[in-house]
Order: structure tokens, then sequence, then C-alpha cells
């Protein structure tokens, strides 16, 4: 199963009847009045959501402010700890400590640095045209994110077998020269650093 519409069934358990009514309340702008009638549970409220395109795996953001409403500072908690988890990895498919501690110097220089042509970066990184696509809808109006949501969708395809190599070789590959070097210098000086 999709473990965003996992998290989704999971929150969707925590949730009461009473819950689930002020929830479809906060949504009577969002959702047409007789589909919201024929809301019965958390679970279709979201799927209702999704299909509105206004949550996503890289869009949680009107979630949050839902069960901030309730007063459900949990069910919040455990969507960033899903996000800052990037989307619940098992840990031996992760990268080690120290290469997630590069990747994610490098990944911050990207974001900085990367602009207009993030596509052509992730292309490099084969990142498929629907993935991007997908990301590019979740953020239409915020470049930045969009290109922290892709680089975070790699690390997780990639699993362990994501490197910071990888990351200096597409951004070369691309001739962004330019952000490699400033990466590789900062990489260095943590090297230098860490000593």
């Amino acid at each position: 199963m999709d473990p965003f519409l996992a998290l989704l069934n999971s929150l969707s358990a925590c949730l009461s009847a009473s819950e689930v009514s002020a929830l479809k309340f906060l949504c009577q702008d969002k959702i047409g009045k007789r589909k919201l009638e024929s809301v019965q549970s958390a679970r279709e409220l979201f799927i209702c959501l999704m299909e509105q395109q206004l949550i996503s795996r890289y869009n949680v953001d009107l979630l949050k402010t839902m069960f901030k409403s309730i007063k459900r500072e949990d069910l919040i908690l455990q969507l960033e700890q899903f996000i800052e988890d990037g989307e619940a990895n098992a840990p031996d498919e992760q990268p080690d400590l120290e290469e997630r501690r590069l990747q994610k110097v490098v990944i911050e220089v990207i974001c900085e640095n990367v602009g207009r042509d993030w596509k052509m970066l992730m292309r490099k990184l084969n990142l498929s045209e629907a993935r991007l696509e997908e990301i590019e809808e979740a953020k239409p109006h915020n470049l930045r994110e969009r290109l922290f949501w892709s680089l975070r969708t790699w690390q997780k395809l990639k699993g362990k077998d994501a490197k910071v190599t990888d990351l200096i070789k597409a951004l070369r590959g691309c001739n962004m020269n330019l952000v490699a070097d400033i990466a590789e210098q900062k990489l260095s000086r943590l090297n230098t650093e860490n000593m």
C-alpha cells in the first residue's frame, strides 16, 4: 500500500465521529455540498481532498490546519514525522547516517542555487515525468519546494543506493558546474571540520 494512503488510513482510525463532522464543516468551501453530505468517514473525506488536489504526499498543509482547528496536535505530529522520515522508509533501506548528513548539505546547496532547469537535473537523476508533474502540481508557486520534494523523492526511490556522488555527477551532467563546485566546497569544509 502507498505509504501516504496508509498514513491517511491510520489518521482516519484515530478520529471520532464528532471530529469527522468538524473536519467536514471545515471543508464546506472546498468540497461540493452533495459530495460532502455523502462522506461518512475521515478516510472518505481525505480521498475527496486528494481528488480535489488539496492534499497529497507533498502537500499536507491543509490537513495540518484542519487538525489544529480540532485540537489534534498528536495527528499533526504524525504528519510531520511522516514527512521528516521521508515517508517512512525502513531504516535498512536508507543510506547510513554520514551519507544522509552529506546529502542534506548538497540538497540545501541545490535548493538554493538551481533555478528553472530543475527538471533537467531531476531527469538526470532518473525521476519520471509523472512524478515531476505531480510535484509541480502540488507546489505550483514555489520552485525551492519543488526541488526539495523532487530530491526527497529521489532519495526515497534510491534508498540506500542514494549517494552524494550521484547528485554531483548529475549537476555536472547538466552543466551546473558552479552548483557542483559550491556543493563540493561545502562537503570539503564539513569533512575538514570533522577531522
